[in-house]
């Protein structure tokens, strides 16, 4: 397995967790004091981070999948625009 695929399911691991964690302690009732607020706040907050890098790397991966189609074409469509000649300047 791929260093990326490891680590995309590593954060899976991480959101799933984070989001369990925090459901445990709203189930359990320690949600209701302020050390069970922080731990709720935090285990989500680490899935959040966790979730922003796997939409990253998704998005890196689509990109990736569909990039050699379009740079091919970027440069056929450079070599059609030209610059238009410039004026020749008026003589007195």
């Amino acid at each position: 397995m791929s260093d990326r695929g490891f680590l995309f399911l590593f954060s899976i691991f991480m959101i799933l967790a984070g989001v369990a964690s925090a459901a445990y302690l709203v189930a359990t009732g320690q949600a209701g004091t302020v050390d069970g607020l922080f731990l709720v706040l935090t285990a989500l907050l680490g899935a959040a981070v966790f979730a922003i890098y796997a939409i990253y790397m998704i998005g890196r991966a689509m990109e990736a999948a569909k990039g050699p189609a379009a740079t091919a074409a970027k440069p056929a469509a450079a070599a059609k625009t030209t610059k238009p000649a410039p004026a020749p300047a008026a003589q007195s």
